[in-house]
Order: C-alpha cells, then sequence, then structure tokens
C-alpha cells in the first residue's frame, strides 16, 4: 500500500510566481538546475533534471493548479505512475505551494519525499533570494542613473598662483 506524501511550503514570492516557476521549462530549469520541458495544456509532456522525472499535465488552472502523472526513471517498469497535484496560493507574505503526491512506489517514498525538499524547495527559495536581490540592485541602479546628478566645479589651488 502506498502512502501519500503531503507537503505544504511556502514563500516570498506571489502564487503566479510559483506557478510559473514550475510550469515555464525556462525557469524550471534555471530554480532547479536540471534541465526541464514543461507542456501546460492538458496531455502535453514533461519532463525534468533531464527526463530524469517524466509524465503528463492532466489538469492546468494557470496561476493556480497543476495536476500531472509522474514517474522517475528510477522506477521498475511494473511501477504505476504516480499523480502530482500542486496547488498554489497566497499566504502571509508570499505565497503557498500546497502538493499531493500519491501512488508513489513503496521502495521510493522516502526517496521521493526528501527530494522535493532537496531538488525543488531548497532550490526554489535561493532562487527567488537571487532573483530579489538582483531586482533590489536593478532598481537602485535605476534610481541612481536617473536622478539628475549637480556639477559643482571647483577651481583648483594650483591654478590660483
Amino acid at each position: 500500500m502506498t502512502r501519500v506524501i503531503r507537503q505544504s511550503v511556502t514563500f516570498r514570492a506571489r502564487p503566479e510566481e510559483l506557478f510559473r516557476l514550475y510550469a515555464d521549462s525556462r525557469r524550471h530549469s534555471a530554480a532547479t538546475g536540471g534541465r526541464a520541458s514543461v507542456g501546460r495544456r492538458p496531455g502535453a509532456r514533461f519532463t525534468a533534471f533531464g527526463g530524469m522525472l517524466r509524465g503528463r499535465m492532466l489538469a492546468v488552472v494557470p496561476g493556480r493548479m497543476i495536476a500531472q502523472t509522474w514517474r522517475s526513471a528510477g522506477w521498475k517498469q511494473s511501477d504505476l505512475d504516480s499523480i502530482l497535484i500542486l496547488v498554489f496560493s497566497k499566504a502571509r507574505r508570499g505565497g503557498r505551494v500546497e502538493l499531493v503526491h500519491v501512488n508513489v512506489p513503496a521502495h521510493d517514498q522516502a526517496g521521493v519525499r526528501r527530494g522535493w525538499r532537496t531538488y525543488y524547495w531548497r532550490p526554489w527559495r535561493a532562487y527567488l533570494t537571487r532573483a530579489r536581490l538582483a531586482a533590489r540592485r536593478k532598481k537602485a541602479y535605476a534610481s541612481a542613473s536617473s536622478s539628475p546628478r549637480r556639477l559643482t566645479w571647483r577651481r583648483s589651488s594650483s591654478a590660483e598662483t
């Protein structure tokens, strides 16, 4: 009998941004460090970490929810696909990802549970922190370069002789 994996994680980012982090191939790859290809329509293919994870999209509610079949390349041929549901919602000071992952084979339950934290949530947190810092630097640079500068001309002491 397989157990249900449930995780709830909050981030300092809007739910829509968290949704894009998973559903956009370029962002998914950048945030996790592994090549990903994510289709956004039901039936579209999903791969992550260069094909180590794969599946198909079952349902997508833009900005709010993703449901997909999901399997690891390390699973036995006889293992059925698991079902992954990710719900993105508002949370105090940001957004929340609610994960429900069912039908993960018993032989990989612990690995998948740890894998979400190790390969998704921690890298996402680091990626979002880097993005926030980059946005602050960009804003500070834009602010500094757009403010008028007052030039003051001073005569040097050597010129006064």
